[in-house]
């Protein structure tokens, strides 16, 4: 195989054989593909496109990279979940006790920050001493004991993937319907679940910005899923404001912790609970989704979802006395509070440049090699409706980089309009997608 002859190929539309994407993932695991081919495949595939059987060999070879794990011999039916990725979407760290809590195993394999979105183990690891790094016997242990298990790749579990993740992040190549659906599903299908709800975003903060997109990229992961055999559910949820008020990683974590504890944020909770529900009802415990949320809720009111996570954060090496006692967690050196210009309402979020700005503070990663900086972040004050004042403070930025810290400042200060009312925020969830095609989503949150 000649992989500039394979990169010209896709690079004019041509599709890519069976044979020719096989050479080209083991290549790239073995290192006979340099970074450098690999990142102008990916550019191409990311203009041109993938047809579905290109899509479908891809996702499959990267699962067959590596191990598929089998859970078959712990009880239960094991159902995970997957964003595809947000702004403040820090849904993971609540949802999976709060799912095991109602007796559904939840083994959840997930990844970093990727472009301006943040990533569920940068999350986990700003809790001191948290290990996301578990061997495949240590990952289906901790599953067994605990009834949930929230790590990262291993070396074993879809390789190709976990190189050409780090790779996507810093190469622009991050939205693209083929890609996102092979790097998703060759994880999911490698963790050893039984089924699947995916979380697939719209709007600005989102990878796929129009609901036209979103609603593709669904129905690919679905058929990926079911084709494996896979019960799989995806709900189409907005990304026009950042989900939830923390953005970050330590914020987003004492925010997760206060939602287990029976805070309200409603729209950060009606997403957690409607995926749950899912997610309880394909794990055999509840009837229907609606049925499924209310024990959801019922596992928050009666604080076995807290307990639970206390729980897999103590087996997974972290430390629970930061998390019952946030004060203790080390303080930003740089606070900053930013003040509304007018009266009247939020109007608008710029939320994928409120995700590029908590990267610049740190939150995430600008190249590969980046530090991650825990205590950087964004605290939103106001949601889109909320009335305002003129000069009442709207957000908070917290970083210890001085040096970005009051560029960012400045420019989160643009990122959020307040004015007059503009119009009625379009619904958290919009629609649902399964084997049998999209619906409207219209069950209320469950109170």
């Amino acid at each position: 195989m000649n992989p500039v002859e394979l990169i010209r190929k896709k690079r004019n539309g041509g599709e890519l054989t069976p044979d020719e994407l096989r050479w080209i993932i083991t290549a790239y695991v073995q290192d006979r593909l340099p970074d450098y081919q690999m990142s102008a495949l990916l550019m191409a595939v990311f203009f041109r496109g993938m047809t579905d059987t290109e899509t479908s060999t891809f996702t499959d070879l990267m699962l067959h990279s590596g191990a598929v794990i089998d859970l078959s011999g712990i009880p239960g039916i094991k159902v995970d979940k997957h964003s595809t990725g947000g702004v403040g979407d820090k849904v993971s760290l609540i949802l999976a006790p709060m799912v095991a809590a109602c007796g559904v195993p939840v083994p959840m394999i997930s990844g970093r920050g990727l472009g301006h979105t943040g990533g569920t183990l940068d999350k986990l690891e700003s809790i001191p001493g948290f290990r996301t790094d578990l061997s495949v016997e240590e990952y289906k242990k901790v599953i067994a004991e605990v009834g949930m298990v929230l790590i990262g790749q291993t070396k074993d579990v879809a390789p190709a993937d976990r190189r050409m993740y780090a790779l996507r992040d810093v190469t622009g190549t991050v939205e693209s319907i083929p890609l996102i659906s092979g790097s998703i599903m060759s994880k999911k299908l490698a963790e050893g679940i039984d089924a699947l709800v995916l979380d697939v975003k719209t709007g600005d903060g989102a990878f796929m910005q129009s609901d036209a997109d979103a609603e593709a990229l669904a129905s690919t992961l679905v058929r990926i899923g079911t084709m494996a055999g896979k019960t799989t559910v995806a709900f189409l949820t907005s990304m026009d404001q950042p989900l939830g008020m923390a953005i970050g990683n330590w914020v987003e974590v004492v925010e997760s912790v206060e939602c287990l504890r029976g805070k309200k944020v409603p729209d950060l909770m009606e997403v957690t609970l409607v995926l749950g529900g899912a997610m309880v009802m394909l794990g055999g415990k509840a009837r229907s989704i609606e049925e499924g949320m209310a024990l959801c809720q019922s596992a928050i009111w009666s604080g076995r979802a807290y307990e639970k996570f206390l729980e897999g954060v103590r087996r997974q090496g972290g430390a629970t006395d930061v998390l019952e006692q946030p004060d203790r967690y080390p303080a930003p050196r740089f606070v900053e509070e930013i003040l509304s210009p007018a009266d009247g309402v939020v109007t608008h979020f710029q939320t994928r440049r409120i995700g590029v700005l908590a990267a610049e503070l740190g939150a995430g990663r600008l190249r590969s090699d980046d530090v991650i900086e825990p205590k950087a972040g964004i605290m939103l004050l106001k949601k889109l409706g909320d009335p305002v004042r003129r000069g009442e403070p709207i957000a908070r930025v917290m970083g210890d980089r001085e040096g970005s810290f009051h560029r960012v400042a400045g420019d989160l200060a643009r990122c959020i309009r307040c004015g007059p009312p503009e119009g009625t925020p379009r619904p958290t969830i919009g629609a649902v997608v399964d084997a049998n095609g999209k619906r409207p989503w219209t069950t209320p949150i469950v109170h």
